[in-house]
């Protein structure tokens, strides 16, 4: 019997990967590789360690990843280095015949935990009862396929940060509200930048299951989540106060998961993609302190030795649970197909699936 026929899902790594030097691990993954060539493809995110980055065939962000899988017909496997939102993300996009794999299961994403299923159902109760049919729903791509495919279901739509200003204004001409979720960060600050006043916006504590505002709550345009990024939360004005102080000439440039007072004091705030695009474009000598993940600012500098880059927060550490993946878990997982066990696979039920891809699709056909 075919062995990748009865998929296993396996959450303990065998010892023998702990104890193998760097160098041998390195070695292995390069043979699976070479071995099962197109049959395999391996998408790596921008906050991943150097270690799993170098053995990427395209890297980018989550959505940008899991389109590339879907564009890879031929491939059958999917080693996903990142989180278990994209590795979802990726399974939902691509067609059965593909496998798609987490090299480690406790590989996650804070903000996308902050809401579950159960919570966001009781919130929508509260607020269309108090509101009526005038809200439209939009997610954040960075959440679990359960809430991608309950905004689906509503009629709404999933955002990324790079089209969050192109999404937002596309449901206002829906609807005359919108619920934002999970990360309010981000929801706050497209919002404003799209000329809507922080009184016209409340925040959705889904612990206490009260709605929260300094304005009118009867005549808010925007509801936001109450989430956010434990890593863009930690940036703050002090740190950029101090680098005007102490070197006045840095240009700071922050991800808009940070709060509405970082990016309002920022010089530049974007995605990801943007941050990386104007870095490379920026001119030699220039001076710039990035408010974002630890592993792309450090992969920044490393790429840019022309330019002086910090990290905007000096002690900031690389996200805990965005670095899960490391060379044992993925040469594990490779090793493993190689040898006719598929472990980790990621499976999205069918009917969240087709919901979830309704969100995902009217977005793509936006943006």
């Amino acid at each position: 019997m075919n062995v990748l026929e009865q998929f296993k899902r396996l959450d303990d790594m065998p010892e023998q990967y702990k104890t193998m030097e760097r160098d041998e691990l390195e070695v292995r993954a390069r043979a699976v590789k070479e071995r099962l060539g197109r049959r395999l493809f391996i998408p790596g995110h921008h906050y991943q360690k150097d270690e799993v980055i170098q053995f990427a065939d395209a890297t980018g962000d989550s959505l940008q990843l899991a389109q590339l899988a879907a564009k890879n017909s031929e491939t059958e496997y999917i080693v996903f280095c990142g989180v278990h939102f994209m590795a979802e993300t990726a399974d939902i996009l691509t067609s059965e015949a593909q496998t798609v794999i987490l090299p480690d299961l406790r590989a996650g994403c804070s903000m996308a935990d902050m809401a579950d299923l159960f919570q966001v159902e009781r919130a929508w109760a509260a607020l269309t009862e108090r509101f009526g049919e005038t809200i439209l729903p939009l997610v954040y791509v960075n959440s679990t396929a359960a809430i991608k495919a309950f905004v689906g279901r509503h009629g709404g739509a999933t955002v990324t940060s790079s089209n969050a200003k192109k999404m937002v204004a596309w449901a206002f001409s829906k609807k005359e509200r919108i619920f934002f979720l999970p990360d309010q960060h981000l929801g706050r600050n497209t919002a404003y930048a799209l000329g809507v006043g922080l009184e016209e916006m409340a925040v959705w504590d889904p612990h206490e299951e009260t709605l929260q505002g300094n304005g009118d709550l009867d005549k808010v345009k925007v509801i936001l989540w109450k989430g956010h990024c434990s890593v863009h939360e930690n940036f703050n004005v002090r740190q950029i106060e101090h680098i005007r102080r102490t070197n006045p000439e840095t240009k700071v440039i922050v991800h808009p998961e940070c709060s509405w007072d970082v990016v309002q004091q920022a010089d530049y705030a974007g995605s990801t993609k943007y941050i990386i695009e104007t870095i490379r474009n920026a001119p030699p000598g220039s001076r710039w302190a990035i408010g974002t993940e630890m592993n792309l600012v450090n992969r920044l500098m490393h790429e840019h030795p022309d330019k002086e880059i910090v990290s905007l927060n000096p002690y900031m550490c690389p996200c805990l649970t965005m670095n899960r993946i490391d060379l044992p878990h993925f040469v594990w997982a490779l090793e493993s197909l190689s040898e006719g066990t598929v472990v980790n696979r990621i499976t999205v039920p069918t009917e969240v699936a087709f919901e979830a891809k309704q969100a995902l699709e009217r977005m793509l056909a936006l943006a």
